[in-house]
């Protein structure tokens, strides 16, 4: 951990951790020898490793012309071509006019890939699967590569349908020595970004496996490489491989290589930046089990994985280990910001084999609790879980295909119902002792809360809702801890043992004499059950005299998705849009976001401009009813 902080300025990436002098001021400040980039931001910014380089700090990473060479798409691809690694047909030319990239991609062939030339991250990038389509994603892929890179020149790429995305780590020292450290597959993806990796990748034969590291190290010693990289290829169903790009830093995935292989790829790092020789060679790495990694992001599944932001009200995580690494930067209390990337952790396993690894990784992700934002832990659960997904079989295109199977219906077990209830009358007698506590007679026994009678039983209603579903329990007190819970013309004999730590309530029940485990999460008017096969939503109802109350109408607009920036409004007061039309353009986590009319109408009114922050479900654009739009004609009978 470090023991120092430096303060480099406000939240806003371009105005600190992207501002070099600022970086390289800390640097000098500090008496720092060396700088550690990390994986985003300079960590592949030719401009910086000079700086460092005229500065007298160590950049921790190549020199700065392989950056140069491999992070220009086009120039990387010529180079490759040169050194007899296989690459994509495409165009990598320095005309960047709309015809000529157009023309280029017609000479291709539809469908393909538009990809910023200094891109990565899946950020710049589209596929037109039609001509009708490309210069629509020609300019979506431009302004998010300017906003991410300062730079929007393009490339066009064929684009291999359902492929494979496989990469080889790679490293080399400042005495020639080069070396592979086998591939990843990352192969499924939603929005051209990564979500699960895994080493090795499944299915890859011992000869192809070969074939890929010695044409990374290829790739490597074309550019004189130092340090770590990692060689993406783009892998068809016959296990055909094509150079993609070099990452030239360390990847977020790196620890799935380090699970493997036995090595610290950061020490490495660092140990050859001060001079020293790689620390193993190519005849002493052994490959050794399996290892997988999920990206836990604060992002909604059900809604196009839309990114969030906003409070971690809950956070429990299983326990790391020799085989569970957990890698994060928030903590219980914390806030994710609308400035960076959405991800909340790095869940990081490993076993013997692969199906070993699946299983660990299944119970370590049940037992990933989050409450107060939208994550992606219950879909990291249904994909693990899928069974082509289990049998190796992953492509890029994965999640629309198998999309129902990932996103199944969910129904509410009886037994997380009863789970739920049992939690509230716990948690409601919590609450009783405490405000008795405070009161003149703490000892009264007739609020304990246990629901205690004379010669009759006390029975409670609870209503519940698990999504327009209206569920009516009631609950029969037959001792302090002993209940009888009805619903739907089924009743259960409950028994339960509830330990209340911090806000959540560890809950072990017996229904009808089975016992089970749950973890309930109360937060506001939701409930939040966390058992080992997933978990629920449930709300609590709020009362009639609680709501607002008459009619009314809802003011027609765009809204906001999520917390961000408005980029561009595409539209002015007046303007007659269609369906379909595109009316604000935002940027939220570093992605870009098109904001779409749903019906047709005229703009009123636009509340913001380019620059300003909005929070979700903020209105963007204002719009009332087209009035010239002559009406249907009646047709009589």
């Amino acid at each position: 951990m470090a023991d120092e902080a430096y303060n480099i300025g406000p939240a806003a990436s371009q105005h600190s951790y992207l501002d070099a002098a600022k970086v390289l001021d800390v640097a000098k400040r500090s008496g720092a020898q060396a700088v550690h980039p990390g994986y985003g931001f300079l960590s592949e910014n030719t401009e910086f490793a000079e700086l460092c380089q005229k500065e007298g700090i160590i950049f921790i990473g190549p020199p700065p012309s392989a950056i140069r060479d491999m992070g220009i798409k086009s120039t990387s691809k010529a180079i490759m071509a040169a050194a007899g690694v296989p690459v994509v047909l495409g165009y990598h030319g320095g005309d960047q006019s709309d015809q000529t990239l157009l023309s280029e991609a017609k000479k291709v062939g539809f469908p393909v890939m538009i990809k910023a030339v200094r891109g990565g991250g899946g950020k710049g990038m589209r596929i037109a699967m039609t001509e009708s389509k490309f210069l629509e994603q020609l300019e979506s892929a431009r302004r998010e590569a300017l906003k991410s890179f300062a730079n929007q020149e393009m490339l066009i790429e064929k684009y291999i349908e359902m492929p494979r995305h496989v990469e080889v780590q790679v490293f080399g020292d400042q005495h020639g020595n080069y070396v592979y450290l086998f591939e990843r597959d990352c192969s499924v993806q939603r929005r051209h970004q990564k979500i699960i990796e895994e080493a090795p990748a499944p299915g890859i034969s011992e000869e192809v496996r070969r074939e890929l590291g010695e044409a990374a190290v290829k790739a490597a010693r074309a550019v004189d490489y130092v340090g770590a990289g990692t060689v993406e290829f783009i892998m068809d169903k016959h296990q055909k491989f094509f150079f993609m790009e070099m990452n030239t830093r360390l990847q977020v995935e790196h620890p799935v290589t380090e699970m493997i292989t036995g090595t610290d790829l950061v020490e490495w790092q660092i140990k050859v930046a001060a001079g020293e020789v790689l620390p193993m060679m190519q005849e002493s790495l052994q490959l050794r089990g399996h290892a997988f990694e999920t990206r836990i992001y604060a992002e909604d599944p059900d809604n196009n994985f839309m990114p969030g932001a906003g409070h971690l009200h809950h956070i429990s995580t299983p326990l790391p280990d020799s085989a569970t690494r957990i890698e994060t930067g928030v903590r219980q209390g914390d806030e994710v910001s609308v400035h960076y990337d959405p991800m909340i952790a790095k869940l990081v396993v490993w076993a013997d084999d692969r199906q070993a690894a699946l299983r660990r990784l299944r119970n370590c992700l049940s037992e990933y609790n989050i409450v107060g934002l939208k994550t992606n832990v219950k879909f990291l659960s249904a994909l693990s879980a899928n069974r082509e997904f289990e049998l190796g079989k992953v492509h890029t295109d994965f999640i629309p295909q198998h999309q129902e199977a990932l996103f199944p219906k969910s129904e509410l077990p009886d037994h997380v119902l009863c789970q739920a209830v049992l939690a509230l009358v716990f948690n409601h007698r919590q609450g009783i002792k405490e405000i008795t506590a405070k009161t003149s007679d703490p000892y009264t026994p007739f609020a304990d809360g246990s629901g205690g009678r004379l010669n009759h039983k006390l029975t409670s209603v609870i209503m519940l809702n698990c999504g327009d579903n209206e569920l009516v329990v009631e609950v029969t007190f037959d001792s302090i801890d002993e209940f009888t819970i009805g619903f739907g013309g089924r009743k259960y004999k409950a028994t339960a043992i509830v330990e209340i730590r911090d806000n959540a309530s560890e809950l072990t029940c017996v229904l009808d004499g089975v016992t089970s485990k749950a973890k309930v999460v109360l937060q506001g008017q939701t409930v939040h059950v966390f058992t080992k096969d997933g978990s629920h939503e449930l709300t609590i109802p709020t009362p009639e005299f609680m709501t607002a109350s008459g009619g009314g109408t809802v003011l027609g607009g765009a809204v906001a998705p999520m917390p961000g920036i408005i980029e561009k409004i595409a539209v002015k007061p007046g303007d007659k849009v269609q369906v379909g039309d595109a009316l604000v353009i935002m940027i939220a986590m570093k992605m870009e976001y098109v904001i779409r009319a749903h019906k047709e109408g005229i703009v009123e009114a636009i509340p913001y401009k380019p620059g300003d922050s909005v929070q979700k479900d903020a209105q963007l654009i204002k719009f009332v009813e087209d009035d010239s739009k002559e009406p249907e004609e009646e047709v009589k009978i």
